[in-house]
């Protein structure tokens, strides 16, 4: 079986971001001689899909005619040959998103799921918190609302961003831009109540010193944990909040090899690891979760993806490590994600089914895709 053509598609997702920005998905189709096809994703950025496009085009040029099936040696030679070893965003997520597609045409071609080739399911469902639901929030009281309405919905766990729109990519932070971040999170625990799982997410925009002082004043409303409060290009500063908090620690979004995660370990700057299948691979996330565990950290993927392809790989890894935890999920992703989707996930009792069919399980309606063009924006958090 050999590679005979790679395609990308843009889908406006619908949901607007940060300041109104809205998010598109990058799809990939990767067909083969056999008419055997997969679909891949790659992890975009605001204003990024582009370059991750171009990426995937260029690296198609040494991939047509391979076979498909050997993932790991492909991989491999993109790293140490094509991207002679250097590092990207960018080109992590456009390899990411070819590998996936490999890994749907290899479940396929044995007409298995993928995560029966990668060890087989240590879990029949997983466990998953939402994101996405705080959409148009500022005040106390509106997160506290929209946060009532998505455990009402069936979630046991939530995620959001209590520092978002502070302007605290600064230095220093003031008392008052803290003390608004702890009033939300006071109103959305007095909201769902003491048994809810409650993450926090940093968004690495605070000093070491500012997210230990934040943190401790937030103990009292016992977030589940408390996810990068610092840059993780520095791992000494986010092991030095690490020592001084009683909260976990998450991290690992923006890093995306084995070689990233090592130090992360070898320093205990972390409980919690969430690396993205959609940047780092299927088979390099399994191979970093392995590296956690003798550590004792666990692992939640991060999942800033579309509700089908990127979600559906997710689930397969998920599904395969031992210290897995749980799993994130956008929920106003949802509908645009179910019209593009032949056989859409489901959410229920905040657990997700692992999807049966071979490969990754899911197909996607063509049609639908032209439906939804690429949208145009000019990122504004550029200052």
């Amino acid at each position: 079986m050999k590679v005979t053509d790679i395609k990308t598609f843009f889908v406006d997702s619908g949901v607007t971001v940060d300041l109104g920005d809205t998010k598109n998905w990058l799809l990939i189709k990767v067909e083969t001689d056999e008419g055997i096809h997969g679909w891949g994703e790659c992890h975009t950025l605001l204003d990024r899909e582009r370059s991750i496009a171009a990426y995937v085009d260029h690296i198609g040029k040494y991939f047509v005619g391979r076979n498909p099936l050997n993932i790991k040696h492909f991989t491999t030679v993109m790293y140490e040959d094509y991207a002679d070893r250097q590092r990207s965003m960018d080109y992590f997520s456009a390899i990411s998103g070819i590998e996936l597609a490999l890994w749907d045409i290899t479940g396929k071609w044995l007409n298995t799921p993928v995560y029966n080739l990668l060890g087989g399911s240590c879990r029949d469902k997983i466990k998953v918190y939402a994101n996405g639901w705080w959409e148009d929030s500022d005040t106390p009281e509106a997160f506290a609302d929209k946060a009532a309405k998505v455990i009402e919905s069936g979630f046991k766990g939530l995620k959001f961003y209590p520092f978002d729109g502070l302007g605290l990519k600064e230095t220093y932070t003031s008392k008052q831009q803290v003390q608004l971040a702890i009033e939300r999170v006071r109103a959305v625990r007095e909201a769902i109540g003491s048994d809810i799982d409650l993450m926090i997410d940093v968004y690495r925009i605070l000093s070491p010193s500012n997210a230990i002082r934040a943190a401790q004043m937030l103990e009292k409303f016992n977030p589940f944990w408390y996810e990068e409060p610092v840059a993780p290009d520095n791992l000494d500063d986010l092991a030095e909040v690490k020592k001084n908090i009683n909260i976990p620690i998450v991290t690992g979004e923006a890093l995306y090899t084995k070689s990233d995660f090592r130090q992360v370990f070898e320093k205990r700057a972390a409980d919690i690891i969430n690396p993205d299948v959609c940047c780092s691979g299927i088979l390099e996330l399994k191979e970093i979760a392995a590296m956690a565990e003798p550590y004792q950290v666990a692992v939640s993927p991060h999942n800033y993806n579309s509700n089908t392809i990127g979600l559906a790989a997710s689930l397969h890894v998920s599904a395969c490590i031992p210290n897995f935890l749980v799993l994130e999920y956008f929920c106003n992703f949802k509908d645009r994600s179910d019209e593009i989707s032949v056989n859409p996930f489901n959410v229920e009792g905040g657990y997700l089914s692992l999807p049966e069919g071979p490969g990754l399980g899911v197909e996607i309606n063509e049609e639908a895709l032209s439906r939804y063009p690429y949208q145009v924006f000019v990122n504004p958090n550029v200052r």
